[in-house]
């Protein structure tokens, strides 16, 4: 082998070596908060203060308080994530089918007031729906924060399947509609079956907004009727919190439900989310 390329091979071996390195060493940094989650979870009597580095004295005092303390917030947070998720795709599918397939006039002002509806602060939100929900008695139940929750899915559930749905080829379309299918049955068995990726993405997202949804839990929210986890959380912590471990665990057990769909569905998402970027 020429010295030159020896050299070359060298050089780029060292490259390769630096990179992993920082990627590691960036990786660290941004895993380590979820570490010292867990780490304080199982120290019993841990404290911000006096949490050991490793834990050396394990214990699972702190989950069984917090099963006991949130163990209903949880569940709450669940049916409310799950409704909202269906509200967010049965409405979001259609629309976005209907943007991609049936463009008009009025798709583009469409589309950029779904965009626009993304960049307006949750809690504008969140305080223009409370007098209309005081209005409604929606005020403290769970539907009220399910229509809230979904709220915050299907603008952004539009825009990721229209995207996927313009990429879905006319001639499926058109072969269903000689088939003597309706505009229904296609929706529901040739662009629904196809779009699965995309809308697989979608629901997950949804799911993961309402999920940690915290800004319309606080505001709509007066009573301790209806509490979420993430509320429950931040009224776990109260004014002065000397024991962390039952918090800790709490946020971890939190933490589940949105890390195991993450892992279930990561291959739908990498589809997903690049699929409507390719025709």
């Amino acid at each position: 082998m020429p010295p030159y390329r020896a050299a070359t091979r060298h050089r780029q071996s060292r490259k390769s070596l630096a990179s992993t390195a920082g990627a590691l060493v960036i990786l660290a940094v941004m895993l380590f908060p979820v570490y010292w989650m867990v780490n304080s979870s199982l120290q019993p009597g841990a404290t911000s203060f006096t949490t050991s580095w490793l834990p050396v004295h394990l214990g699972l005092s702190g989950y069984r308080q917090a099963l006991s303390t949130q163990g209903g917030h949880l569940v709450t947070s669940i049916v409310i994530a799950l409704a909202a998720t269906a509200i967010a795709i049965v409405v979001a599918a259609p629309a976005a089918y209907a943007l991609a397939k049936f463009p008009g006039r009025s798709t583009r002002p469409v589309l950029m007031s779904t965009l626009i509806t993304q960049m307006i602060p949750g809690i504008v939100i969140a305080n223009s729906l409370y007098q209309t929900y005081n209005s409604l008695h929606l005020l403290n139940s769970i539907p009220g924060l399910v229509l809230a929750d979904a709220s915050l899915g299907i603008p952004f559930s539009i825009l990721l399947m229209r995207s996927f749905m313009a990429s879905i080829p006319g001639e499926i379309i058109e072969a269903a509609r000689v088939d003597g299918a309706n505009p229904l049955r296609i929706f529901l068995s040739v662009v629904v079956p196809v779009s699965r990726n995309g809308i697989i993405t979608a629901a997950l997202f949804s799911f993961l907004f309402a999920w940690s949804d915290f800004v319309f839990a606080l505001t709509l929210t007066s009573a301790n009727t209806v509490t979420p986890v993430t509320l429950g959380i931040y009224q776990f912590l109260g004014s002065d919190v000397k024991q962390w471990t039952p918090v800790m665990a709490t946020a971890v057990l939190a933490s589940i439900p949105a890390a195991a769909l993450l892992v279930l569905a990561q291959r739908y998402i990498a589809s997903g989310i690049t699929g409507g970027a390719v025709k």
